[in-house]
């Protein structure tokens, strides 16, 4: 019997190294408007980290902060952009947050059905969000009723864990998370069409700071066609380029 092909390596270039932030516990990267932005947690571990969300400075990988959370109430998660407001999830309180999106003042709270709030993205009409299972949620951005949930899986089967997003010319890009891999997602089928492996980024932010945690945060850069990438407490950011 023939085995099922393996899911297809993307290659990739790395063009730059850009600092960032060690204390940022990193949950959420994405680019709005030419600037890029950051969401971080506040893990208990970690004294040092904070659950908020900023513009990250390139040259410095310093966060100016738009927005923080009460780290003893709420552990932030991913954020998006869409129709002139931010939505932020949160972890463990089935609570999220909208926000102006120039002013960062806060302008509602909404609740989804899954158990927990890690990534969140959109494709232009619809946040689209994961919860650490195999199963992405598309919420509608105003009733946040589900329109639809998408089973990702590959060769092996359903694919869990599922972190930050990151939707890029109709595929949806995802972190696993423990793990140095990013998947390709066929928006109409859930199935993994390709996968980044990025160990060698994981090993050179480990070698350059041991306290460097899990690969998470995806962003893409239409202005360039690079994505930026990096994780936890991770002292660079690294911009790549691929095929998509």
């Amino acid at each position: 019997m023939e085995e099922t092909n393996a899911v297809p390596l993307i290659n990739y270039t790395l063009h730059t190294i850009h600092p960032h932030d060690t204390s940022a516990y990193t949950e959420g990267l994405l680019v709005h408007n030419g600037v890029l932005y950051e969401s971080t947690s506040a893990d208990t571990s970690f004294p040092q980290t904070r659950s908020l969300f900023g513009t990250v400075d390139l040259t410095t990988g310093h966060i100016s902060p738009k927005v923080e959370l009460d780290r003893k109430k709420y552990f932030g998660e991913g954020i998006t952009f869409l129709n002139n407001k931010v939505y932020q999830l949160t972890y463990l309180t089935k609570v999220g947050f909208i926000y102006d999106a120039k002013s960062f003042k806060p302008i509602g709270e909404f609740s989804f059905p899954s158990r927990e709030g890690w990534g969140l993205t959109n494709n232009g009409r619809v946040l689209i969000m994961s919860d650490g299972t195999p199963i992405l949620t598309y919420l509608d951005p105003s009733s946040f009723q589900v329109q639809k949930t998408l089973l990702v899986s590959d060769n092996n089967g359903p694919v869990k864990l599922l972190n930050d997003l990151e939707y890029i010319n109709g595929f949806i890009y995802a972190n696993i998370f423990t793990t140095n891999s990013i998947v390709k997602i066929d928006t109409a089928t859930g199935a993994v069409v390709g996968r980044l492996d990025l160990t060698s980024l994981a090993q050179d932010a480990k070698l350059k700071y041991p306290g460097s945690l899990e690969m998470n945060g995806i962003a893409f850069n239409p202005a360039n066609d690079s994505v930026y990438v990096t994780g936890k407490m991770w002292p660079h950011i690294y911009e790549i380029s691929f095929s998509h």
